[in-house]
């Protein structure tokens, strides 16, 4: 084998668990790899694993249920609904099955909100930006920075776990001393920091995707997330 030969060789590309750690690891290299061979099937079936058996065993305990059930009630009074006694009884038989519903649902709805965002992405990027890329490139950077938010998972029900009480890695730990219902509060709390570091790593992964500069990507979808935090921090103060 001459020089030439060793030269166009193509470099070995990585594979699931790689990509995997990748992603949290060397997120550049990583995306570059995913963009220059899209594949989402394993890592899609990786993420809905993990969630999966996260809450299942989150939701197969008592203090699972009840911490759940909790939170179902203070969304649903957020909104301005009366939780009868007779709506009570219903979600309580719900957390019953929540052990298998909400893995199964999870499986179902994941890929699909994947696809809707790369779906929006791909609109913005390729079609109103001219870039050339495929639906099918955008779907997988999209599949593989959700590997944070089943990392978010497993981290939020262990710590509850651990704790007792609905808990995660968001910015509310940092203001304990105020109201829980005042708008600082209910915002602080919708900044979750994991998802903060997977739309930082969403935002590496369209960059080389699309050959562009990560920050100004990084910028928009980390403004967006923060209007959205503010807009549902806002209507459930009630200001």
């Amino acid at each position: 084998m001459n020089v030439t030969e060793v030269a166009a060789t193509p470099a070995p590309q990585p594979g699931l668990l790689a990509r995997i750690t990748g992603v949290l690891f060397s997120p550049r290299s990583t995306y570059a790899a995913v963009a220059a061979k899209p594949r989402s099937l394993g890592v899609m079936l990786v993420i809905i694993l993990v969630t999966g058996i996260a809450q299942g065993v989150f939701l197969s305990s008592e203090l699972g249920q009840k911490l759940a059930l909790d939170q179902q009630i203070k969304a649903m009074e957020s909104l301005g609904l009366n939780v009868s006694d007779q709506i009570y009884d219903r979600l309580e038989q719900g957390m019953k099955r929540a052990a298998i519903t909400t893995p199964i649902a999870q499986a179902i709805f994941l890929p699909i909100v994947i696809a809707i965002e790369a779906g929006i992405l791909l609109l913005i990027f390729s079609l109103l930006m001219g870039g050339a890329a495929k639906f099918k490139h955008v779907y997988a950077i999209v599949a593989h920075s959700a590997v944070i938010v089943a990392l978010q998972q497993v981290f939020t029900m262990a710590l509850s776990f651990a704790s007792g009480k609905t808990a995660g890695a968001n910015l509310g730990i940092f203001v304990p001393f105020l109201d829980e219902k005042s708008l600082v509060t209910l915002f602080l709390g919708s900044i979750d920091l994991f998802f903060v570091w997977a739309t930082i790593s969403l935002a590496i992964g369209l960059a080389v995707l699309y050959k562009r500069r990560t920050g100004p990507i990084a910028t928009t979808l980390l403004g967006i997330y923060v209007v959205i935090a503010l807009v549902i921090a806002f209507y459930r103060s009630g200001s």
